[in-house]
């Protein structure tokens, strides 16, 4: 997905950002959400997004495969 963009605020997304909202959102997810964005939405800090990225991977998700 190239040059994608948050849903809310318009703000580039990495591909982390994108594979993070369709883990917490689901795979079927067409709108993405930036990092502070989906901070806001979940009601919990952009930190903790950071956080939860870093354990996807190093569980292995496949979402954070490139």
């Amino acid at each position: 997905m190239r040059n994608a963009l948050c849903h809310m605020c318009n703000a580039k997304l990495e591909k982390d950002h994108i594979a993070l909202n369709k883990k917490l959102l689901g795979r079927q997810v067409k709108k993405f959400f930036c990092l502070q964005c989906l901070a806001d939405y979940l009601g919990c800090s952009k930190d903790d997004l950071v956080i939860k990225i870093e354990e996807l991977k190093e569980q292995g998700c496949g979402l954070f495969k490139y």
